[in-house]
């Protein structure tokens, strides 16, 4: 009896362990693609690597006032990337810019306060070479990841934020995307 509670406890502090590792993860590799952001400031816009041997560097500054957002885009979606942050999706439209710019995360962690987010809630996408452009929730939806289909209207200045649905699910397989959507006033 003893030998089982025993080994379920290593079990549940390995899986514990690993889960903080991703969370310790997440919110280092936040510190240092905030000094990444500072320096592209100085460089006037230009990419600035957050690390010697990274493959991204930061593009946008994503703030949601309201819950207290405060996150830092990276170029690129790779699984490598989204470790770190948010990343946009190659061959949308720049975060800011007009078109959809799509910009997507772990539903764990960098991504998990979408679960909170309403229609009317504001968003900030500020870029190094720009002006910080609001938007505004427009909707929300829920959509297997083959048949989800984001607004396409080049004419507006669009966001979808996209993470992994359900939130709390322990697949990570799952074919479901949680999309929200904000619209550029």
């Amino acid at each position: 009896m003893f030998g089982a509670a025993l080994l379920g406890f290593a079990v549940a502090a390995w899986y514990g362990s690993a889960a903080g590792y991703v969370h310790a993860k997440a919110w280092v590799g936040q510190q240092l693609l905030r000094d990444a952001w500072e320096a592209s400031g100085a460089s006037g816009g230009g990419p600035v690597k957050p690390w010697p041997w990274a493959d991204t560097h930061p593009i946008a500054r994503l703030t949601v006032p309201a819950h207290g957002v405060d996150l830092l885009v990276l170029a690129g979606a790779s699984g490598r990337t989204l470790a770190w942050g948010p990343g946009h999706v190659d061959g949308t439209s720049a975060p800011g810019a007009r078109g959809t710019a799509v910009l997507t995360a772990h539903r764990d962690t960098h991504f998990a306060f979408l679960r909170a987010l309403q229609p009317g809630d504001r968003i900030v996408v500020q870029t190094p070479s720009g002006p910080a452009r609001e938007f505004h929730v427009d909707r929300t939806l829920v959509a297997d990841h083959r048949v989800l289909r984001l607004p396409a209207d080049d004419s507006a200045r669009t966001l979808a934020l996209v993470t992994c649905y359900p939130f709390d699910a322990l697949d990570p397989g799952t074919p479901l995307r949680y999309a929200v959507i904000a619209r550029a006033e």
